[in-house]
Formats: structure tokens, sequence, C-alpha cells
């Protein structure tokens, strides 16, 4: 959701200066600075640029530069003549002195206000759907990367899946030996077929294939969800989030050590995963 997207506006009496910038967000955070002349079309602005970004935490602004020979202030020379005139009543002093007390009293100098030309505020709203541009094709490039990065740790979390379902019996011959070695360790006479129902019981308990399922139909969900035109970054999150549940349920039933090692190798890819969802819109 970052960008940033700058436009200079050469108007006949007027430098015009637009940037907006984009950082991110999870809902549309904007704030925007202007001249006090152009006021009256911020909410026109607020709907343009919130229709185009949607997401994210936007600084608009818009700069006045005039030219030297235009002054937007002018002296209110009535009211700074009747503030003399009232000075000279109550004080001694030169005509200068007068002037330089007047100047400073309230409404002496006045901002010149003009009105909106429209042929101008259509050239501003052409400026700003520029720098709107600027901003979505910086996006646009940004989401190429992370669409990239995405898929590289989608895969690799694949790849680190088929590794837990090649290995998967082996775990299950190491703990059925391992729950043998306890029981002789005892020392105990048993009943051996007690003890088989009892183990396979427990072998049952450890049975990850709903999860290996589950997780591998998350992934390619992923990858379905991340190909299509629209934004999703929300949903995105949502299945990264039942891809997580999944790879915790493996990292609780494993059991066994090299397979707990291929998890922590997956909840590291799906961290790196979550941390770029924020930029998604």
């Amino acid at each position: 959701m970052t960008g940033y997207g700058k436009v200079v506006l050469e108007l006949s009496t007027k430098t015009v200066r637009i940037e907006i910038r984009s950082l991110n967000s999870k809902s549309l955070d904007l704030n925007m600075r202007m001249p006090n002349e152009y006021r009256p079309k911020e909410l026109e602005l607020r709907k343009i640029i919130g229709s185009r970004l949607s997401r994210g935490k936007i600084d608009a602004s818009v700069y006045v530069d005039f030219e030297k020979s235009k002054n937007p202030t002018k002296i209110n020379t009535s009211a700074v003549k009747d503030y003399m005139d009232q000075l000279k009543n109550i004080s001694n002093g030169t005509s200068l002195d007068f002037l330089k007390m007047a100047i400073k009293m309230p409404d002496s100098i006045n901002a010149e206000k003009e009105e909106i030309d429209e042929q101008e505020w259509s050239l501003i709203i052409n400026g700003i759907q520029d720098a709107l541009k600027k901003i979505e094709n910086y996006r646009k490039d940004e989401g190429e990367a992370l669409h990239n990065d995405f898929s590289n740790r989608i895969n690799s979390i694949k790849s680190l899946l088929k590794q837990t379902i090649e290995i998967d019996p082996d775990r299950i011959k190491k703990v059925r030996e391992r729950l043998n070695k306890s029981v002789l360790d005892l020392k105990e006479n048993i009943d051996q077929n007690r003890f088989e129902q009892e183990l396979i019981y427990y072998i049952e308990k450890l049975d990850i294939n709903e999860e290996k399922i589950r997780l591998d139909n998350h992934l390619d969900y992923f990858f379905e969800t991340l190909n299509q035109n629209q934004s999703n970054g929300k949903k995105l999150g949502f299945i990264a989030q039942e891809i997580g549940r999944e790879i915790n349920t493996l990292g609780s039933k494993a059991n066994y050590a090299p397979m707990q090692k291929i998890v922590v190798q997956m909840k590291d890819e799906l961290e790196k995963i979550k941390e770029q969802l924020l930029n998604v819109l």
C-alpha cells in the first residue's frame, strides 16, 4: 500500500505542487493539507482520493506558490486611516509613528480571497489524478514483488509438507519403538493384546493425515486467491490464519524431533507471509 506521487502545475499566476504519500494501514486514513482558498473543494478531493486508493494512511498536500508580481494580501486602507485618526486624538506623534501602530491593528491587512476559477480547478483535479496514477503504478510494482515472494514461500511450505509425509512412517515406527522400550524398562508382565490395542489407540491420536490434507488444501486456496484480479488482502490474511492452525496442530502431534524441525521451518515461512500481507490491499 506504500507509494508516492508528485505533480507540479505551472498556472498563469501561480505554481501548484501536488504531493500524495501512501503508507500501510488497515483502513483509509486520509490527511489533507491545502490553502484556505481551496477548502470548499476538500470533500470533492477526499472522495476522489478515497475511491482510487481505498486503504492506507494517506497524506495529500496541495501547495501554492504565487508569482512575485501577484501579492495575495492587501492593505485595508480605510481601516488603517481610521486607526491613525483615533491615535492622533489620544496621543502625540508623527504620522509615521501612527502608521507603524495602525498597521499592526486587527484587520489592517487582509488576505486576498479569490473565487475558485473552475478552469484552474479542473487542471488541479487532473494533477491529482496524475499523482494518484503514479501511486497506483508504484503499488503495482510492489504487488508483483509481493506476488513472487508469496508464491515462493507457499511453495516452500508445500515442499516442507511433502517432507513430513515422507518421514511420517519413520515417525510412527519410532513412536512404537519408544513405547515398547518404556514398557520393557518397567520389567512388568503385560497383556500383549491389550498393549497392542492401547498402542494403536495412542498412534491414532498422533495421526496427521487430516491435517496434511487440510493444510495442502489451504495452500492451494491461497494460490487461487492470490492469482485473482481483485484486491484480496483480508481474505489472504484469513487463509493464512487457517494455514497457521494446521501447522500448529502438526507440531503438537509430531512427537518426533525431525518433524518438529520441519514444522518450525513452516512457521517461519508463514510468519514472513503474514508480515508482508500487511502491504496487500
